[in-house]
């Protein structure tokens, strides 16, 4: 059977990406609805213990490492007494790991678990799993009372013609929104602001009128970084109206860079910009440089892919800026005064199985038992969370993260970001926030979710897509910020437009709304 490499340089601002998250501080515990699992959490569970007469399964896992180091046992070996496995874990970090994974599958040594990256490396593996390179699970699941647990119209959302191959990682359908400077709003009476216009009204008196109150002009309203889905502009573009990803127009499936709003997003980043309220090379800001300017409290406004990073932001600001506050917000309005959230499928990554690493139906079987037993509450709990009275504790039925948040992040973090389902599904605890920015943007992630807007595209078929999705992505990224930065106008975008049609862009509009057609009359 033949292999195909897929592309690994991924673009800012690509169709492809649908959520979230790449964001490294995000986890999944952002419902906040009681899990309805049973058995609750801390109790063994069905399936949570294996025979004892039953030879340990060996399995090795390949995933993305969103911390500075591969995590020590201390979890793997609580998570292979419990579900007596032996496991193999293969951490590579998440800043390279598009090449590690495209290296692995061009070779054929994917290992029997692999973790993609998020929702854009998954659509690039499309072609390969519709060429038979992976397990088809779907029809194995209803044997697993814990896997069939996972929410339908997610699992939908990843299938292959109409297949079920990976399980996901769920996240929660619209996080995003913004993280302020609370106590330099109150300070110039400023409120939330209510539309687009009052956020630039913010990022202009964040800038020009001495926030921070040292006499000096050294304060910016809005920091942003190299980003342009999970960094301010989608977000933003979501509330000017921009459809998520794609939308119809003249009865047809379009992509969101060819609405009108979408210029009137450039626009408004062109004006924050040429103002001076946004940092000027925020085209060339990685997320980290972004994250460092907005806590050592030179910046006011942080738009970003989960509004859930406000605890790890004011646990790093308050140590520059001792009586610096932060809140949330999210319900901004746009020019008609609607309001619009963009929504991920429901899941930040997936993990899939390769059959050249799974010899036969009964090794899978057995692969699926260990994921059967992960989402038991206790099971998730210890990947999750920990180890119960060291990296947290239960309170009133939630889980308190303990103070060392750097033994945490250390030892938990690399296991955390493969739980599969969300707490509603596997019954692990939700989380007791304490920060009041945070309890304020757990309501809003609710709220968003009223308003949302769903990528239409988000189960569809287009061959072109899949193939040449990133590398025609990248000539609308770059137009788009060559438009933000002043070096060509509206007429050079549209030319890059026509370039993008020219060059396989018609094509993918062709096929998506021909699986759109068939998606409806089905």
């Amino acid at each position: 059977m033949k292999r195909k490499s897929f592309p690994t340089a991924l673009s800012a601002l690509t169709a492809l990406a649908l959520l979230l998250s790449a964001c490294s501080g995000g986890g999944n515990n952002a419902s906040s609805q009681e899990p309805n699992a049973s058995p609750q959490p801390g109790s063994p569970g069905a399936g949570a213990e294996a025979p004892k007469d039953e030879k340990p399964t060996e399995i090795t896992i390949m995933l993305p490492l969103n911390i500075a180091e591969t995590p020590p046992d201390r979890i793997k070996n609580e998570v292979e007494k419990l579900t007596n496995t032996k496991l193999t874990y293969q951490f590579f970090p998440a800043d390279t790991y598009e090449e590690k994974l495209n290296s692995a599958f061009a070779t054929g040594s994917l290992p029997q678990v692999t973790y993609l990256k998020n929702a854009t490396t998954f659509l690039q593996m499309r072609e390969a799993i519709k060429d038979g390179q992976f397990w088809e699970i779907g029809p194995y699941l209803s044997e697993f009372p814990n896997l069939s647990k996972l929410k339908p119209e997610i699992l939908d959302n990843t299938k292959v013609e109409g297949k079920l191959y990976s399980l996901y990682v769920g996240r929660p359908l619209a996080r995003q929104g913004i993280i302020y400077r609370k106590d330099w709003a109150d300070k110039l009476n400023l409120q939330p602001p209510k539309n687009t216009d009052e956020l630039f009204e913010m990022a202009k008196a964040f800038t020009e009128k001495d926030p921070d109150g040292n006499h000096q002009k050294d304060t910016i309203g809005i920091v942003d970084r190299n980003e342009l889905v999970y960094g301010a502009f989608k977000t933003v573009s979501s509330w000017f109206g921009t459809p998520n990803n794609w939308g119809e127009k003249d009865g047809r499936l379009q992509p969101e860079f060819m609405f009108p709003q979408y210029i009137d997003t450039m626009d408004f980043f062109k004006k924050l910009r040429d103002n001076g309220y946004i940092n000027q090379d925020f085209a060339a800001t990685s997320k980290t440089d972004a994250v460092k300017l907005f806590t050592s409290g030179k910046a006011g406004i942080y738009i970003g892919g989960s509004m859930q990073d406000i605890d790890s932001l004011n646990k790093d600001l308050i140590k520059n800026v001792p009586d610096a506050v932060l809140d949330a917000h999210s319900m901004v309005a746009g020019p008609d005064g609607q309001y619009r959230q963009w929504m991920i499928p429901g899941y930040n990554n997936v993990v899939l199985f390769p059959k050249s690493a799974i010899k036969d139906e009964a090794e899978l079987k057995k692969i699926l038992a260990f994921f059967d037993k992960m989402m038991t509450p206790e099971v998730a709990n210890l990947m999750f969370w920990g180890i119960e009275g060291v990296h947290y504790t239960v309170v009133d039925g939630k889980a308190k993260v303990a103070d060392d948040k750097e033994l945490v992040e250390r030892e938990v973090k690399g296991y955390k970001d493969s739980v599969i389902g969300e707490a509603e599904t596997n019954g692990m605890y939700n989380s007791l926030n304490e920060l009041p920015g945070r309890i304020h943007a757990e309501e809003l992630i609710i709220e968003n979710e009223k308003v949302g807007v769903k990528d239409p595209t988000a189960a569809l078929d287009s061959p072109t897509y899949a193939e040449k999705g990133v590398e025609l992505q990248q000539i609308v990224t770059d137009a788009t910020y060559q438009y933000i930065y002043g070096q060509i106008d509206k007429a050079g975008f549209e030319k890059a437009i026509e370039r993008w049609k020219k060059e396989g862009g018609d094509k993918i509009i062709e096929e998506f709304n021909a699986a759109y057609k068939q998606q409806q009359g089905s």
